[in-house]
Order: C-alpha cells, then structure tokens, then sequence
C-alpha cells in the first residue's frame, strides 16, 4: 500500500524534478538504451545499412567484380523498355489481386467454422495453422511441383474417373494457377487471427438480431463483417506485403527460370537473376526500390480506401 500511495503522490506532483528524480530517470534510460543496444546495432547493421548501400548502388552499373560507376537514373529508365521486367509485373499483379482474396476468404470461412465451438478446437487450429509454417519452405515448394507435374498425384487422381489431366506446372496457362493454389493452402496465419477477432464480437449483437428475426446471412453481413472489418483490413495489409515478395514458390516449382514461357517469373524471381544471375547489381537494386515503391502505393491505397469501410466500434 505505501508503494501504490507513493506512486499516487509522485503522479500528483507538479513542478521541476528533484536532483535525486532526475538522477533515477537518468539511470533508468542508460539501462534502457543497453538492453535496447542489440537491437540497435542489428537495425544499423542488418536493415538500415543494406538499405542505405542498396540505394546507392541503384544509381550505379554494378557487377560485384568491379568498383560501381555512377549512371544517375539510367537503371530506372531502363526499366521502360524492359520487356521481361513488365511481364513480371503482369504475373506478380495477377498473383497478388487473385491469390489474396481467394486465401482471406478461404481463412474466414475456416475461421467461421472453428468459432463454432467444435470439439478438439486446439488440434484442428493447430493442423489448419501447419500450411502456413511449411508453406514458403523449399522442401513444400518440391512436394507441389511433385503433386501437380505431369504424373503426379493430381493427375493420377484424374485418371481413375478417366480424365487425362494437363502438366499444371509445364503448362503456361496453368503454371500460375498452381502457384496461386499453393498460396491459398498457406491461409493459417491470417485463420488464427480472424479466429482470434470473432471471439471478440459480443454475443449480444447476434442474440438482438435474433430477436428481430435476421437470417444467418443477415447476422453475417450486417454483424460479422462490419465487426471483422480492422482484422480483415490488417489481414489485408499483411498479405499483400507479404505476396509481393514471393520467391521460394515460383523458384522452385520453375526451376529457377519462371518457365514456362515466364509464366511464373515472379518480379523478385527477376530480380534474382538480375542480381546473382547475371551480376548486374545495380539494376537489381533499382529493380528492389521499385518493388519498394508498388508495396508503399498499395499499403497506402489500402489505408486511405480504409476509412470508408473499415468499422472501428469506438
């Protein structure tokens, strides 16, 4: 109690600090700065420093054999005429718009399903949630190619009710869709986060709506929805940042080319043959400011399209 009421006091006092307050402050805030030292030196070293360096080097032609020369904007001009470099856009964009709305909806509806309350609730949030750990790994990455090649599984599965089925992965007009799939199987992290925001809709509104005779579909539209809009939005958010920096997928399933015929030559896969394919650094480094760029434009998109649906019951 003498601890609580001298905290009561301190919070009440008003006027300049004693010499001894100001001494305890300053101890407090050097122990502070140690315990935050690691972190510090990791963001200079790790974040800050690349970034800084990366930045330099995309106003200049850099083949990591050779000291960079400066070029100024050549590097982002040539970007215009890069006929690869927009087919990679085109392909990224068609990942993004497609592979993450289908993978939110496909977590809610997951999520609607587990918030009923089923038995052994802890063991199915843990397998729904293991696509997402496994997801962007090499070895999953081998296993779709395996699942969706020629022979694979998928085909074999096809086989048996007599329908010959195409190479998905060695064919341009379903390679990316397969990619696409594999994206939506990963849909565990954002589950566990609208699973997380359904339990903190109050039961009240549903049971008033009940009353007044709402349908499920009505409940869910005009309570559930509303209500899930800042989880949906932060979701939202998270995925598309997260999409766009996609490699392992397409790497892997591609070989390392984006074939066939750059259907799957993501905008980072390019990127990586730029930089450690070819050794042309520079225009790699322009290429990850650019992307830095169209992450920053649909972030912002994303929040100022926020305040006209996004629902915060304040």
């Amino acid at each position: 109690m003498s601890a609580i009421g001298e905290l009561s006091t301190m919070s009440r006092r008003k006027g300049p600090m004693s010499k001894e307050e100001k001494k305890a402050n300053g101890r407090d805030n050097k122990a502070a700065y140690v315990f935050l030292l690691p972190w510090l030196i990791g963001l200079a070293v790790i974040t800050v420093g690349p970034m800084l360096m990366s930045l330099y080097l995309s106003f200049t032609d850099y083949n990591l054999l050779q000291p960079p020369e400066w070029v100024g904007l050549d590097n982002f001009v040539r970007m215009f005429g890069d006929a690869r470099l927009h087919n990679s856009l085109r392909v990224t964009f068609t990942y993004v718009l497609v592979g993450v709305p289908l993978q939110l909806a496909v977590a809610l509806l997951i999520a609607l399903v587990l918030d009923k309350g089923i038995r052994g609730l802890p063991f199915y949030r843990s397998i729904f949630y293991l696509p997402s750990l496994l997801g962007g790994s090499v070895a999953v990455a081998i296993l779709w190619k395996q699942i969706f090649g020629t022979t694979g599984l998928v085909n074999q599965v096809l086989a048996m009710i007599g329908i010959e089925g195409p190479g998905w992965i060695s064919d341009p007009n379903t390679s990316l869709g397969s990619i696409i799939l594999l994206h939506v199987w990963t849909f565990g992290s954002p589950m566990i986060i609208f699973l997380a925001g359904l339990r903190q809709i109050p039961n009240m509104y549903y049971e008033a709506a009940e009353v007044d005779g709402a349908t499920t579909l009505q409940k869910f539209w005009r309570i559930t929805l509303p209500m899930l809009s800042p989880i949906i939005f932060f979701n939202l958010v998270l995925q598309i940042i997260g999409s766009f920096q996609s490699f392992t997928q397409a790497f892997i399933v591609s070989g390392g080319n984006g074939g066939p015929s750059d259907s799957t030559m993501f905008f980072t896969l390019y990127l990586y043959q730029k930089g450690f394919g070819q050794f042309d650094m520079g225009y790699a480094s322009a290429m990850a400011w650019f992307l830095l760029v169209i992450i920053g434009a649909f972030t912002a998109i994303n929040f100022i399209a926020s305040k006209y649906w996004v629902f915060y019951d304040d």
